[in-house]
């Protein structure tokens, strides 16, 4: 990634609810429609919001590594290891540890690089920093979705003019706003509305910026395809205006006759 971008960019924190609504594939939970269409972006809505969910400092200015540190420094712990057994320290946080909090309580009181690392693996913001950016925001789904999702987001992070394209198309988006759509998007996913229009129209500008930039990077097949080509899938959820979630619940209340079972012999790969 370039230099010049913080480890979390604002647009790629921005664009997480736009992937939740694009791959949105979990309609069902114990074989029934749940009213969602995607069930797993409406759990991480309050999954432990301490360390999971949007990062606000990811959208202020100067935002970079030190930040990213800063706020999970602060985040409550789970565990630390010591002789081969886990100790509960969910009553501090990390910072709180450095200071000493742990002294007089456990022999190996002050803190290691591997009770660190423990420590930034236990955090799940909708965009984790590790050795690269792990983008949390999607569904799981069928092979030709689980090609799209990296293409996706290789397209818009991988090439400066897509970065900067995408940057300015969510410019205006306020985090407030930006709150709001993750709250919406599991029930209505493309239908949801950010700036006065619909995730549908932003998608299909989104994909576009992401296919200008897989062009871009001239990585090619034998065939002389661009990565683009794993856009498709894209393509035809904004060509029909339906999500896959949609296209199951449609099976579901016709040819499946109310049963999840076929989803397993008709999806399996």
């Amino acid at each position: 990634m370039r230099e010049r971008h913080a480890p979390q960019d604002g647009a790629v924190a921005k664009l997480q609810p736009l992937a939740t609504a694009l791959f949105a594939s979990s309609p069902f939970t114990e074989g029934k429609p749940n009213g969602l269409l995607s069930w797993r972006g409406d759990i991480w809505r309050d999954t432990d919001n301490n360390r999971s969910g949007l990062l606000d400092c990811a959208f202020e200015p100067g935002f970079g590594f030190e930040q990213y540190v800063e706020w999970a420094l602060d985040v409550p712990m789970y565990f630390i290891i010591r002789d081969g057994r886990y100790r509960d320290c969910t009553n501090i946080t990390f910072r709180q540890f450095m200071a000493g909090a742990l002294k007089g309580e456990v022999e190996e009181w002050q803190p290691t690089m591997g009770d660190w690392t423990n420590h930034l693996s236990t955090l799940f913001p909708d965009v984790r920093l590790k050795r690269f950016l792990e983008m949390r925001g999607a569904d799981g789904g069928t092979w030709r979705r689980i090609c799209a999702l990296p293409s996706f987001w290789v397209g818009l992070l991988y090439e400066t003019g897509a970065m900067d394209a995408a940057e300015q198309l969510t410019s205006d988006w306020t985090i407030a706003d930006i709150h709001r759509l993750r709250e919406e998007v599991p029930r209505l996913a493309l239908k949801a509305e950010i700036g006065g229009r619909s995730l549908l129209d932003v998608g299909r500008d989104v994909i576009e910026i992401a296919r200008m930039g897989l062009k871009a990077r001239q990585n090619l097949n034998s065939s002389g395809q661009s990565e683009a080509v794993f856009l498709m899938t894209l393509d035809e959820i904004v060509a029909k205006k339906a999500t896959f979630a949609e296209d199951l619940l449609a099976l579901y209340n016709g040819r499946w006759k109310g049963s999840v079972d076929p989803l397993f012999s008709e999806f399996q790969y």
